[in-house]
């Protein structure tokens, strides 16, 4: 089993990584600054909860292929890509009346937290990108001596998303706050935002290449 000198070691650079923020980070904001506080941290739950397949791809060996295979990796790239632009498109066509204040106190309920989560969990999985990072970084802080290593690549995995979901659930904290902050804020604004962060995201989806992780 991983020691606590290990983990402790792994928390500490792993810590660092998650601290800049990445379009995980952009995607919670806007989309608690849209809905609310409860949706930015279901959607939260729905990205970290995508990357346990990133997990499982480097214990299984996915992760692997995808590295060594510039045409699964181009798959997966177009994939994830696809997605963001049609969630982009969705925001730029919403167009939602009002302000921040106004959706607030009318009867229209936001999605629901399962949609939410369902939402944004491809956003984990459709992340070329996140797979490779998996690959290069777990595997430093696997121990020849600490026992199996699938079972040491999945509790340092588990512990990496333990710690990412609690440092992207800040954000939709903030997010919240600034919502709070910002009550004429038109929504059609935020739509037009959202859009727009959406379609950078698939832009630098599509750019990223094989050697780049994190």
């Amino acid at each position: 089993m991983v020691s606590l000198g290990t983990l402790a070691a792994f928390a500490a650079a792993s810590l660092v990584l998650i601290a800049v923020p990445g379009p995980s980070v952009a995607y919670i904001l806007t989309t608690t600054l849209r809905h609310g506080r409860a949706v930015g941290l279901a959607a939260t739950l729905g990205i970290e909860t995508g990357y346990l397949a990133h997990v499982a791809g480097t214990v299984l060996g996915v992760s692997a292929l995808i590295a060594a295979s510039a045409q699964a990796f181009t798959v997966l790239k177009v994939a994830g890509a696809a997605y963001l632009l049609w969630l982009a498109v969705r925001a730029w066509r919403a167009r939602t009346p009002g302000t921040l204040a106004e959706l607030g106190a009318s009867s229209a309920a936001p999605p629901s937290r399962r949609s939410a989560f369902l939402r944004a969990l491809p956003i984990g999985v459709l992340n070329p990108k996140t797979a490779i990072f998996y690959l290069a970084f777990l595997p430093q802080f696997v121990r020849p001596d600490a026992g199996p290593a699938w079972l040491q690549l999945v509790v340092l995995g588990v512990t990496f998303i333990g710690l990412a979901t609690v440092v992207d659930a800040q954000w939709a904290l903030f997010g919240g706050g600034l919502r709070r902050l910002l009550p004429d804020l038109r929504m059609r604004v935020l739509d037009r935002i959202g859009s727009v962060t959406m379609a950078l995201l698939a832009v630098v989806a599509l750019r990223s290449t094989r050697r780049a992780v994190g």
